[in-house]
């Protein structure tokens, strides 16, 4: 049941990128400092060019405002990216976005890459029934940061 206080999940349009890209610069620098500060014009273009073009993205929306809280975006068999604004953390926003990203790949399995030192992503992600992917270690990301691959199996076999 929703009230009007519920966030409301949408699909993200091209006009959302500023929004995107501001939730996403927001939550790496809160979640992740210790990772390179990237440019905000050169991140928005890639929002804007491949993030929105190239994924299923979903939006979720502070109500009554419309202020973008979080974001997931679905890429084929894997969730390229699920952020949110770090003031609106641990408010089940992220499980909402999740359960959307979910619903729209039922059969899974679903897969995601994050990073080692992220344990706060991690433990989410274990919470929501994903496992990690033995032996799937790597550095062969851009930020050169060890991560991991975590896999949700597919509906029936969970």
């Amino acid at each position: 049941m929703s009230d009007d206080t519920t966030p409301r999940i949408r699909p993200a349009r091209a006009a959302d990128a500023d929004a995107v890209t501001a939730v996403f610069l927001a939550s790496r620098q809160a979640a992740m400092p210790w990772l390179p500060r990237l440019h905000n014009d050169e991140t928005r273009w890639w929002v804007a060019n491949i993030v929105l073009e190239q994924c299923r993205v979903w939006l979720a929306e502070e109500a009554g405002t419309g202020a973008a809280l979080g974001f997931a975006a679905l890429g084929g068999d894997w969730l390229e990216h699920l952020y949110l604004r770090p003031d609106v953390r641990r408010r089940g926003i992220g499980t909402r976005l999740l359960d959307e990203v979910v619903r729209h790949h039922p059969d899974g399995p679903l897969s995601l890459h994050v990073f080692r030192r992220n344990t706060a992503a991690r433990a989410f992600y274990e919470r929501h029934g994903f496992l990690a992917v033995p032996g799937s270690e790597s550095t062969a990301n851009e930020e050169g940061e060890p991560d991991l691959t975590y896999r949700l199996p597919p509906a029936a076999d969970r």
